[in-house]
């Protein structure tokens, strides 16, 4: 009997995907996110400090291009940066969306939080408020997103996110206007791996204390204005020091629909471990959007961690960093997609 219980407690053990705190976890194989975040924790950083550091150095290392500068140009061109930061102690949030001219979006997110009562600031404004809190205006633009625009208007401006207006998005670009009669649209959408690689982020102290993040320069090719999930909280990333975090990737504007991190950290709540929870919050959007492209990590207060996916033909596998005290380096983790 003892023999059996003891066999069991192993399994869950590490069935849970175990790991010792302080633990970091980021989606995707941001290896150098990673290790900024961890070097913060161990050097005496706050959650706060792992997961604004760990997010600034994929800004910073433009990781696959689809966070930072120069990369996901929109349809005029130009590339804007979302990114948000929560306090899983007292549930401060800070983010920004459609930011202009500022490299160091998660440091904005962050300065929102912290210098302000507010939660999100948004566009033109939002950059004006990072210029006055001294954070350096430069151009996002690289000779890598102008090729990237160049390219996409020879191209007929497709894939494009337009939809019942004239001229016909899908063989013309714009100026767009209304179309008189709408259609219903076929759910179908032209989706690109390396255009939703986000990093989410999720860091835990020794005593289970949480924050969580995101960092992305969005959708390539999106209508101006578009702000996906990423600094919408609950959706782009969610903390609860009593319950757990968790960080999603993928079609935000799909995602967000549905507060993914948000339903995740309260199914932890109530008892589900953090594999299940990720499970169940990507349940919860397939049965509306079989064919959606996205993933999540979840982590709980005692540094237990998992992931889930969604399987469609580009994403079979997702892949996502841990570190933790046992390994105390970054160690890159997979889980295939159901």
């Amino acid at each position: 009997m003892l023999l059996s219980l003891h066999f069991l407690f192993l399994m869950l053990y590490f069935r849970l995907g175990h790991t010792s705190l302080p633990l970091v976890i980021n989606t995707w194989p941001f290896k150098s996110a990673t290790a900024a975040a961890w070097h913060a924790l161990q050097s005496g950083g706050s959650v706060l400090d792992a997961v604004e550091e760990g997010c600034a150095r994929c800004e910073v290392d433009q990781c696959d291009g689809t966070v930072g500068f120069g990369g996901s140009p929109d349809e005029t061109g130009e590339t804007t940066l979302d990114a948000m930061i929560m306090n899983g102690n007292s549930m401060e949030v800070g983010a920004v969306a459609d930011l202009r001219r500022i490299k160091n979006a998660i440091g904005v997110a962050r300065a929102v939080m912290e210098r302000t009562e507010h939660t999100m600031l948004v566009g033109e404004s939002a950059s004006v408020f990072a210029e006055n809190m001294g954070f350096v205006a430069e151009d996002l633009t690289t000779n890598e997103s102008l090729n990237v625009f160049s390219q996409w208007l020879k191209g007929n401006c497709q894939p494009n996110y337009r939809k019942n207006v004239s001229p016909d998005p899908s063989t013309s670009c714009g100026p767009y206007g209304p179309k008189a009669a709408q259609t219903q649209c076929n759910g179908e959408r032209q989706v690109n791996i390396h255009s939703h690689d986000t990093i989410g982020m999720i860091a835990v102290d020794k005593d289970g204390h949480m924050a969580a993040g995101t960092s992305t320069n969005g959708l390539s090719h999106k209508v101006p204005g578009r702000v996906g999930d990423s600094p919408i909280i609950g959706a782009g990333a969610y903390a609860d020091s009593s319950a757990g975090a968790a960080a999603a990737t993928g079609d935000g504007d799909i995602m967000m629909r549905f507060l993914p991190s948000y339903l995740a950290v309260e199914l932890m709540r109530n008892g589900a471990d953090p594999s299940a929870a990720c499970k169940s919050a990507i349940s919860r959007i397939k049965r509306h959007y079989s064919d959606f492209f996205g993933a999540i990590i979840c982590a709980n207060t005692t540094g237990h961690y998992g992931a889930a996916c969604n399987r469609v033909p580009s994403l079979t596998e997702f892949h996502y960093m841990v570190a933790d005290s046992e390994s105390d380096t970054a160690v890159l983790k997979s889980v295939p997609c159901f």
